[in-house]
């Protein structure tokens, strides 16, 4: 199995693992985690969890906290500590199956994966270098994805999915009315008021030389081009000028905290139904990775039904709030 060369289907597993072991949020709701150390070593020895014959402690979550979020996990709520939790829980669960059924990682598969890792944003923001318990933490992660890659190499969206799917929710593929619009930003009222004055008569053609000569916006050197915009998409006193010009119209100087604009009309395009052929290739990679995410989350019930496990919260640095677990 070429681990690091992986089928598209990868991208949906890792994308589910990465939410399942790091990703829970720092949002700070209204009870905080600030008070509660991960660290206290009179806690350190307490254990969490036994599943089977394998025992972890409080040490080993601090560690896996530290890996998913950093140092500043008392930004946490508790509700998303206690997420992390039972994100750690599972992982647990899925590498006991792992050991279980005697999946082992090759030389080549560590050695590769760790130098795919040394090359990624996670490594350089840390700054750090791995110490043995990291290294040991990853390959744990590695045998789990080869683990969970075998429960969902299988899984495939046909036709007939795509088509119902889009029948059943064809309001999700409602494009709503876009425009292409460019503009001349210029810093004061006085030049603005002047290259207006220049540029209300010109052809599209004139229209751009000016833009790459006096705008001062980082779209000067495309000829003033901003891109295509959906309601929605632009600041309030600019997109109610915008959608009420006419293609090819220009609009009069309009003020922003960004200076003096003068915008253009390019193009408008009309709301549209996105057809099935179109919209299939996306949908295709949508239902992929919802059903990936639900046969997984269905397998780690399963584990937790067959396997002997139990968890011990009360045991844990801070008051853990229960989520089904």
């Amino acid at each position: 199995m070429q681990l690091l060369k992986p089928k598209p289907k990868w991208i949906f597993l890792l994308g589910f693992l990465i939410s399942l072991f790091v990703h829970c949020g720092k949002e700070k709701a209204q009870e905080s985690s600030a008070g509660f150390d991960l660290r206290d070593p009179e806690k350190e020895n307490n254990i969490l969890l036994k599943i089977e014959d394998s025992e972890y402690f409080n040490l080993d979550f601090k560690k896996y906290v530290q890996g998913a979020v950093g140092d500043d996990y008392n930004t946490l709520s508790l509700p998303s500590l206690s997420r992390l939790f039972d994100n750690f829980v599972e992982e647990k669960i899925l590498l006991q199956a792992a050991r279980a059924q005697n999946i082992t990682l090759s030389w080549e598969e560590k050695k590769e994966y760790l130098a795919k890792l040394t090359n990624e944003f996670w490594f350089i923001n840390k700054k750090k270098s791995l110490d043995e318990d990291d290294v040991e933490i990853l390959f744990d992660r590695l045998l789990i994805e080869k683990y969970t890659y075998e429960v969902v190499k299988d899984i495939e969206v046909n036709d007939e999915e795509i088509k119902e799917y889009y029948d059943l929710h064809k309001r999700e593929f409602l494009r709503p009315e876009r425009v292409k619009v460019s503009q001349i930003l210029l810093g004061t009222e006085d030049k603005a008021i002047e290259v207006y004055e220049r540029v209300k008569f010109a052809s599209e053609e004139g229209f751009r030389k000016i833009a790459q000569d006096e705008s001062i916006g980082i779209e000067a050197i495309k000829g003033g081009e901003m891109g295509v915009f959906e309601l929605g998409q632009l600041p309030y006193e600019m997109e109610k000028v915008v959608f009420s010009l006419q293609v090819g119209e220009l609009s009069p100087v309009v003020e922003s905290t960004y200076g003096y604009h003068i915008f253009r009309l390019d193009e408008r395009h009309e709301a549209e139904l996105i057809s099935e052929e179109k919209a299939s290739s996306s949908l295709r990679v949508k239902l992929l990775d919802q059903k990936i995410k639900q046969s997984i989350a269905r397998h780690i019930e399963d584990l937790k039904d067959n396997l002997e496990w139990t968890f011990y919260p009360e045991n844990l640095s801070f008051p853990y709030q229960r989520n089904n677990l």
